[in-house]
């Protein structure tokens, strides 16, 4: 937990946009792993095996009946700015929140692909092992899912 805690917390906020939550996942995550250590194969990295009960924790979370009717609340506070540097880093991590929004509303087949390439760092093969599809489909859903993003996003930075 202390070597891809943060990994995993940072994860399960990417599913579901919401801190709080994003900790209710990451301590299901870590039980599921207590409770499932000894099916560990190795045939993958503890960290694939982690984020991978990661995913699916989420995404089941995602699917539930209770997700679909408790709106999370959300926690607002005021931000001050005093400086151009805040502003800069302000309008750099709005950006991001974009991209990220972005990414989250693709659908899971694209969302999943882009995950697992650009935030997990997997490889194209580990990828389709990991998703249970061929290599050739992941390079396809990884190409379609970037042309969805570019045109998303053109739109929206340019409305920003």
């Amino acid at each position: 937990m202390r070597e891809y805690g943060d990994d995993v917390l940072r994860m399960a906020y990417l599913y579901v946009k919401d801190m709080h939550t994003a900790e209710d996942m990451f301590q299901e995550t870590f039980l599921k792993v207590s409770q499932k250590l000894d099916t560990f194969e190795g045939r993958s990295s503890m960290k694939t095996w982690l984020l991978s009960i990661a995913m699916n924790t989420c995404r089941d979370y995602l699917k539930s009946a209770y997700h679909n009717k408790v709106v999370p609340m959300y926690d607002f506070a005021e931000k001050q700015l005093n400086t151009k540097g805040d502003f800069e880093r302000l309008e750099r991590a709005e950006r991001q929140e974009t991209i990220k929004d972005a990414v989250m509303e693709l659908p899971e087949h694209y969302k999943d692909v882009v995950l697992c390439v650009y935030f997990r760092q997997l490889g194209m093969e580990e990828t389709a092992q990991e998703l249970g599809v061929s290599v050739g489909t992941v390079k396809s859903r990884l190409s379609r899912a970037k042309e969805k993003l570019r045109v998303v996003l053109e739109r929206r930075l340019s409305d920003g």
